[in-house]
């Protein structure tokens, strides 16, 4: 046999033997891409969506690892602030009442003094306050004067489990973590600010604060925050959202309607009220 010849034979053959190992390895995928679910094609099809939306909106966060799934905004300017306090130079607006709360000070039971001398602990001392007195303001409302802006259902990352309709925000009440040094406190978001209530950028996405007249402050702690801190009138902090399953018990914990841990233990509290009020099953 010829060189060229024999050379010739041996790449058909080879030719051959890879048609046929490439026919059996699709052969054997094919299957399984018949069996996949319109569950799964739809799971496919919503992953592309949300990547869209993460591109059209850089401050939606895809939700990570429990744990990891609000990173911390460090090293943010944070200045004190409290339900009740009259207008001044650097706070031109008075917080008689919240963007979410109009009769805010009513709410929460009288003037939320942040004088330590007429403080008990970490509540005012002459009355017992119906709204968690760990309370903070942050730089973004999601409300509008009709319903709620139009970026929010992307930006706000539990836009969708928190919905309650269109006069409701879904940001009041949501809980926060701040920490100074080694301590952590926890509060709930109850006002928009300080000076912006549009900067979504940065408290859901990569965004610094502004500048403004307190010095680039991104960041308002009530009084009670301020005691737990150890913080001055105008300070530094780190904060980040968490769910509610993350907060540990502390003091955070004890006051107010609208506190999670209070209506979780009122709810308790009837379940064992109805319970032990139940007539039992006759035998």
């Amino acid at each position: 046999m010829k060189p060229g010849t024999f050379i010739h034979t041996l790449a058909v053959i080879l030719s051959s033997i890879t048609s046929f190992f490439t026919h059996s390895a699709t052969a054997e995928i094919l299957p399984a891409k018949e069996k996949m679910t319109k569950k799964s094609d739809r799971a496919s099809q919503d992953w592309f969506s949300l990547l869209q939306t993460a591109s059209a909106f850089p401050g939606r966060e895809n939700p990570p690892r429990h744990g990891e799934r609000y990173p911390w905004k460090k090293e943010i300017v944070t200045t004190v602030f409290w339900i009740g306090e009259q207008p001044s130079g650097n706070n031109p607006v008075p917080n008689r009442s919240s963007s979410w709360d109009k009769n805010w000070t009513r709410s929460y039971g009288g003037f939320d003094n942040p004088d330590r001398a007429h403080r008990a602990g970490y509540v005012p001392a002459n009355f017992t306050p119906r709204q968690n007195p760990f309370y903070c303001a942050l730089p973004y409302n999601d409300k509008a004067s009709n319903g709620h802006r139009p970026e929010a259902a992307q930006v706000v990352p539990w836009f969708k489990n928190a919905y309650q309709g269109p006069a409701v925000s879904t940001c009041k009440d949501r809980w926060v973590a701040i920490r100074k040094g080694n301590r952590v406190v926890y509060a709930q978001w109850e006002d928009a600010g300080p000076f912006r209530t549009d900067h979504w950028q940065y408290v859901f996405g990569n965004e610094r604060p502004k500048p403004n007249l307190n010095k680039g402050a991104g960041l308002d702690v009530s009084p009670a925050v301020r005691d737990f801190l150890g913080l001055g009138d105008t300070d530094v902090t780190d904060w980040r959202f968490v769910d509610f399953a993350e907060i540990p018990h502390g003091p955070w914990a004890q006051f107010g309607d609208n506190n999670t841990f209070v209506i979780n233990q009122r709810g308790n509290q009837k379940v064992r009220v109805d319970n032990a009020g139940a007539t039992p099953l006759m035998q």
